[in-house]
């Protein structure tokens, strides 16, 4: 069942994350939950997630952008797309993009982007064949992190 986060979620969503880049769990701290509590009260910060049995196994964040060009249309910024090792190959980012997908669509945007750190073939193939392609824009990324 695809639908966005809940206040409760949180633990089952830093556990999953286990499965994107990061190589522990955020201590709890007051900083952690107020930007939890900013992600969930943000009408344009959509954290989805896919559950299995209940258990959430998979996730992705659309984030709509307000936007004064293509005759003020939002766009939507994809990230954090994620699914629990046991999961994979069953569709269930699949679904977390096109719900996406729908949200983009229902605030009228113009364009989806979606930015990945892999590099491999099946991957970039996926999301290919979720509709993205990678030669119409060109990212750089700045990091900020010391």
């Amino acid at each position: 069942m695809v639908r966005e986060a809940k206040k409760e979620d949180l633990k089952e969503i830093l556990e999953l994350y286990l499965y994107l880049h990061e190589e522990s769990i955020p201590e709890q701290s007051e900083h952690l939950l107020t930007t939890w509590k900013q992600i969930l009260e943000d009408e344009n910060h959509h954290l989805i997630v896919n559950e299995s049995n209940g258990k959430i196994v998979s996730s992705c964040v659309c984030v709509i952008i307000p936007n004064l060009t293509r005759k003020v249309r939002s766009y939507a910024f994809v990230e954090n797309v994620v699914t629990h090792i046991d999961f994979r190959r069953q569709g269930m980012a699949s679904e977390c993009l096109n719900y996406a997908k729908q949200i983009a669509e229902q605030c009228n945007c113009y364009k989806m982007m979606l930015l990945t750190g892999s590099k491999t073939k099946e991957t970039l193939d996926f999301y290919r064949n979720m509709g993205y392609n990678s030669t119409d824009k060109t990212a750089f990324i700045q990091w900020l992190i010391t």
